[in-house]
């Protein structure tokens, strides 16, 4: 009964999480969000946030070790917390709501911690960490 109810509620979310990935919503947030339901009774639902996570720390290390792409990375995350922010100030920016204002002001905060995190020294000793422990199992 449990594993009927968490496929149920799980399908649900990523259902509606595809759905979302083209009408308004975070249908990317509800898909995580279905996958995580499935994948405490089912092991196949790891493996995608598994992927998603090794390809979030590469782009960490890529940021950590390349001036120029941290660089970009700043400008984008500052150019979203001005979008975000002008949107909500009441400035009419086409297509854009109060709502997609502070989902694009999250993004440029959320942005800017993670090349605040990737450039500073505990970033920097995660990254030595990974590297070492890849380096042992080849």
């Amino acid at each position: 009964m449990k594993k009927f109810a968490v496929a149920v509620l799980g399908g649900a979310l990523a259902l509606l999480g595809v759905a979302a990935l083209v009408l308004p919503g975070p249908g990317f947030v509800l898909i995580a969000a279905g996958l995580a339901v499935l994948s405490t009774q089912f092991a196949w639902a790891n493996r995608p946030p598994r992927y998603a996570r090794g390809k979030a720390e590469q782009g960490i290390d890529q940021v950590a070790n390349n001036r120029v792409r941290a660089s970009y990375a700043l400008i984008g995350a500052l150019a979203l917390l001005a979008v975000g922010l002008l949107s909500l100030v009441g400035v009419n920016i086409p297509y854009l709501t109060v709502l997609s204002g502070i989902v694009i002001l999250l993004s440029g905060l959320f942005l800017l911690g993670t090349v605040i995190y990737a450039r500073s020294p505990s970033g920097r000793v995660r990254q030595r960490r990974s590297r070492a422990g890849t380096a042992r199992v080849k």
